[in-house]
């Protein structure tokens, strides 16, 4: 079952493909055919660490704790339509992150 960031997801769903798209994925998470991710308690550190690391960009909270999740999962592989962000941040689990689609 995939993991997922909540907050990463919905506003490109809401923003791009409008309300009745949105609520139908809040359905699947609904009826299990998603899982989102929970906070982890060092997840917190490592998402000020990127945000520090990365204030230039600026990376936000969001996306840090995208790749904060990522590296406690192990996952190299992320869906983004931010490829700008997800390709410039070198995570400490992999050399680079492959982004999807």
């Amino acid at each position: 079952m995939p993991t997922l960031v909540i907050t990463e997801v919905t506003y490109p769903i809401g923003t791009r493909l409008g309300w009745q798209a949105e609520v139908r994925f809040l359905g699947d998470i609904a009826g299990g055919n998603l899982m989102p991710e929970p906070l982890h308690s060092a997840d917190p550190v490592r998402i000020a660490e990127l945000v520090a690391r990365y204030h230039d960009l600026p990376l936000g909270t969001v996306d840090a704790s995208v790749i904060a999740a990522a590296e406690r999962l192990n996952i190299a592989e992320i869906a983004t339509t931010d490829r700008h962000h997800f390709s410039i941040v070198r995570p400490s689990h992999t050399p680079t992150f492959e982004l999807l689609p």
